[in-house]
């Protein structure tokens, strides 16, 4: 049995609705599952990388691009409302199963194409020097939640906090958020579907202009530009 192995876990269902096949989708020259499994390798963190998902063309773009794929998953845990964690927890027991003791698994999600190697590292370095269940990528909020605004059932203004009218911006705790990259955990805190947002959990702080979500048309199209353009800073550096 190997003792001690760090793994890379990337889930990629097959279903997803609102940008469909976005995890083998062409994202500025490769699919887009291509950019994480890059990273990951990439970053020497790992043992191993593995995809799991319930789809044959994913599974086969997976390994082309330097991936194992050792299990398939359950149709079960590959609907729309299954979470991170299960999918994690399945993926580590399966491997314990099959003599990989692991210690380490980091989640990265398939459609993280602004993820970069120093983070993952970085990621890891917070694991080893503190004890703690995870190690995720956060990054703040533009503008101070505190002064949120809601539309009304009657189509009229209201705030989530009018306490806070009149407090100056600057008077306000900055406040942050998940961004969506990637989540490293000790084999035991998945297992055991240990809560992500806790005191046992570790900030890997990172740039807004680094962060994505891309769920609809609109969110991909953003995400390349932003990508051309960060691609090309870096040439004329």
């Amino acid at each position: 049995m190997t003792a001690g192995s760090r793994v890379a876990i990337i889930p990629a269902r097959g279903g997803s609705k609102r940008i469909p096949r976005k995890n083998i989708r062409e994202f500025c020259g490769k699919p887009m599952i291509a950019w994480s499994i890059e990273a990951a390798l990439s970053s020497g963190c790992f043992d191993r990388v593995i995809v799991s998902t319930d789809d044959d063309e994913i599974a086969e773009v997976a390994k082309k691009y330097g991936a194992e794929v050792p299990f398939v998953r359950s149709p079960e845990l590959s609907d729309d409302h299954t979470g991170t964690i299960p999918v994690i927890r399945h993926a580590v027991d399966r491997l314990n199963q099959h003599g990989v003791l692991v210690e380490y698994a980091c989640c990265i999600y398939a459609t993280a194409p602004f993820i970069a190697v120093e983070d993952i590292q970085r990621g890891f370095r917070l694991m080893q020097q503190q004890s703690s269940d995870y190690a995720f990528s956060v990054t703040s909020y533009a503008f101070p939640i505190q002064r949120a605004i809601c539309i009304t059932p009657t189509d009229r203004i209201a705030m989530f906090s009018p306490e806070h009218f009149n407090t100056r911006s600057q008077d306000l705790e900055e406040a942050w958020h998940d961004a969506g990259q990637f989540y490293w955990g000790t084999a035991e805190a998945w297992l055991q579907e240990r809560a992500l947002f806790s005191e046992q959990a570790i900030p890997v702080k990172l740039p807004r202009h680094r962060v994505q979500d891309i769920d609809t048309p609109e969110d991909w199209s953003r995400a390349e530009w932003m990508f051309k353009a960060m691609q090309a800073s870096k040439g004329n550096q």
